[in-house]
């Protein structure tokens, strides 16, 4: 079963930082052949995509709303995705979910979030 473990939320003052981790399991995962995603979701609303980092040449998607303060990077050797969070806001506050796609075959796997809260 592949798991996605996510880590590293937590409380943090506004204009404070963050950084996420991701873990992924090998066991039926071969961590290069996917996309991995940053996702985030708060109550009532759709679950909204952050930021997207490629399986080969780490290319990088950030949404607007946090672009230039957001970084999405990933170490394949160790099977994990990072997102470095910086200057948050309130409005940055949710849950994050971590999500592994594979582009040839269509699965996604996601991980159970790990909760952010940016508040003073």
């Amino acid at each position: 079963q592949v798991q996605l473990v996510e880590s590293g939320g937590g409380l943090v003052q506004p204009g404070g930082s963050l950084r996420l981790s991701c873990a992924a399991s090998t066991l039926t995962l071969t961590f290069t052949n996917y996309y991995m995603s940053w996702y985030r979701q708060t109550p009532g609303q759709e679950r909204e995509l952050v930021a997207s980092i490629t399986n080969v040449g780490g290319v990088t998607t950030v949404a607007s709303s946090v672009k230039g303060r957001f970084t999405i990077d990933r170490d394949n050797a160790k099977n994990t995705v990072y997102l470095q969070m910086n200057g948050l806001k309130p409005e940055d506050a949710g849950v994050y979910y971590c999500s592994a796609f594979n582009p040839f075959s269509g699965v996604r796997y996601w991980g159970k979030g790990t909760l952010v809260t940016v508040s003073s």
